[in-house]
């Protein structure tokens, strides 16, 4: 379908060819693409995109926490973990958020990447230390939960969910080493789809060359595929023991936007409240229905990479790049809950 409205300051397609123009706090960017009607549930197109901090090398990971009212989010090449919190600004908190000490040649992204709040602790998909962990929100303390898969070291820990039943869902691609899937360091032949719990990681799929973004429902997992020849977002039914029953469907092709080469690929993966699933992918945040059918692209003009709910649920914070944007949705987010129906 045509869109009924582009952006208010340029065409996305045409914003990936602009010179770099830095990112300043409270200056509007992008805009809205209306593809359906049904998006008007979700938002108004023409709702301000706001950048809320700006000067990083890449954000990513972005996660809201309901008790301090923060938003936290990874600046994975600088290997730091910010804190942002309305009228105090961004500020680090974890620094190193991943690896510690002299990096390695054959690592890449030394720092942390997805991130989750859940029950005082950030839950951390640590691509520098191959890992998943959780950082006591108090005392900073970090425990492993989890840094192999049948004895054998993760590649590069990219992003994580956890389901209500306790689960961690997380993917494993090779971004995080230098030399990729011909890394020296590479121990697992394939880039995993994996779940941890009770101490226990089962592997849900080893078939994609580079699964990224992650969600899940109560019965439906969702995983993204961040490789260009393969941009899609795959759908997982879920068994009652939280293991996937068959093959995966494709959700969501984003071929048609990685073919105007509009700027970013699939990667961040949240739900909101009516079963909507936000993805990012090129051109910004695909909001789809809960079939799978592309209401509209929430852009900011540049690559994003994941976003997440805030503040009253209301709010959608996108990781863009070198900055942070925020913009308010008509629509509710499942943040406070992992496991939205």
């Amino acid at each position: 379908m045509t869109a009924i409205r582009i952006t208010r300051r340029a065409a996305l397609a045409g914003m990936a060819a602009l010179p770099f123009v830095p990112a300043i706090a409270g200056a509007e960017v992008g805009g809205i693409t209306r593809l359906d009607p049904a998006l008007d549930a979700v938002v108004d197109a023409n709702a301000p995109i706001e950048i809320i901090a700006s000067g990083y090398k890449w954000a990513e990971g972005p996660a809201w926490d309901v008790a301090e009212k923060c938003l936290y989010f990874s600046d994975v090449p600088s290997n730091i973990v910010y804190r942002w919190k309305e009228g105090e600004g961004a500020k680090e908190f974890l620094n190193p958020s991943g690896l510690a000490g002299p990096i390695p040649a054959g690592i890449r992204e030394a720092g942390a990447n997805g991130l989750l709040v859940h029950d005082g602790k950030l839950l951390l998909a640590d691509s520098g230390t191959r890992l998943i962990a959780a950082v006591d929100l108090k005392t900073r303390a970090r425990t492993v939960l989890a840094d192999r898969y049948d004895g054998k070291r993760f590649n590069s820990c990219n992003d994580l969910a956890r389901s209500s039943d306790g689960a961690i869902y997380f993917t494993d691609p090779p971004y995080g080493l230098a030399e990729g899937d011909q890394s020296p360091l590479k121990e697992l032949p394939f880039n995993g789809v994996f779940r941890l719990k009770d101490g226990k990681v089962d592997l849900i799929d080893r078939s994609l060359t580079r699964p990224n973004g992650i969600a899940v429902s109560r019965n439906t997992l969702f995983v993204a595929i961040s490789d260009p020849d393969r941009p899609e977002i795959l759908a997982y039914t879920l068994g009652t023991n939280g293991l996937p029953k068959g093959k995966p469907r494709v959700f969501h092709d984003a071929r048609p936007q990685m073919a105007q080469k509009l700027p970013g690929n699939c990667d961040g993966l949240k739900l909101d409240n009516e079963g909507r699933v936000y993805a990012t992918g090129p051109g910004g945040v695909h909001v789809l229905s809960p079939k799978g059918k592309l209401l509209g692209i929430i852009g900011t003009g540049k690559a994003v990479a994941n976003c997440a709910f805030g503040e009253d649920g209301g709010t959608l914070f996108l990781t863009s790049s070198d900055s942070v944007a925020r913009v308010r949705l008509k629509a509710r987010g499942y943040f406070l809950m992992e496991s939205p129906a």
